[in-house]
């Protein structure tokens, strides 16, 4: 099984849990989305890998129009059904790695917390670019990977375990490059420690109770400084939430290669 088809096979079983999500549905992202951006009613969005769909929600009354696209028919057709007061939402299938849309077609395009699970970050990116209008806007929101190594390394050797369609949180740098090699200029950018709920988090992926303990255990058996940069919070045992690295970051395509 490849990578989409992982993804396509959990987000399938945990379409509602997404919606639902404090993580995804109540982040002070999305009202930084709309400061951020300034849209306006004459602009028409592309919101990628949607998801819940949170992001095309908070752009929806701000736009003329809002395409949401995913891999997952199943998560579109939940997150339809839920957003049924959005008219100007369209639903498409969509692969974030080639989009089936015309070039310089959007005035706005977001991915928000969802590009870890992308096998070719590279061909998202570039095409972000190619859908994008020159002077357009683009908005990434992503978890990402720590500079130190093994704290790098943990935290996607614990996402991997609690969700096999993880693929992997890039680190920051490692961002930079793709966007700037991609005539993507970065306008505004900030970087955030954000709480997971952990059996929110833990529940939302995993059923079998042995792989829900693996990845307690895993947890618990990190060294001190991977616990202190996490900030893992235990209580009697078990532990109750921990922090990981997010990066919201607002970038405008050029008009020059």
């Amino acid at each position: 099984m490849n990578e989409n088809q992982y993804v396509k096979q959990v987000f399938s079983k945990n379409k509602e849990a997404y919606v639902t999500s404090s993580t995804h549905a109540y982040g002070s992202d999305l009202s930084t989305l709309i400061n951020w951006l300034h849209p306006n009613k004459d602009m028409i969005a592309l919101d990628i890998a949607t998801g819940g769909g949170h992001a095309g929600k908070k752009l929806a009354p701000n736009v003329k129009e809002v395409f949401a696209t995913d891999i997952t028919k199943e998560m579109l057709e939940n997150t339809s059904t839920h957003l049924q007061l959005y008219p100007n939402i369209n639903y498409v299938i969509a692969d974030a790695e080639s989009l089936p849309f015309l070039d310089n077609a959007f005035d706005i395009v977001t991915c928000r917390i969802a590009a870890h699970h992308f096998p070719n970050p590279d061909r998202f990116i570039d095409e972000v670019e190619r859908v994008l209008k020159p002077n357009g806007k683009f908005l990434l929101i992503d978890n990402v990977g720590p500079l130190e190594p093994s704290a790098d390394t943990f935290i996607n050797s614990l996402e991997k375990k609690r969700d096999y369609s993880h693929v992997r949180s890039l680190k920051i740098t490692e961002w930079e490059e793709l966007l700037s090699n991609n005539r993507l200029t970065i306008l505004n950018q900030e970087k955030r420690k954000k709480t997971l709920p952990y059996n929110e988090w833990v529940y939302r992926t995993l059923e079998a109770k042995s792989e829900i303990e693996e990845v307690k255990n895993y947890i618990l058996s990190a060294a001190g400084e991977i616990k202190d940069y996490f900030q893992i919070k235990v209580l009697d045992g078990e532990i109750i939430e921990f922090t990981i690295d997010e990066w919201m970051v607002l970038c405008r395509k050029s008009l020059n290669r």
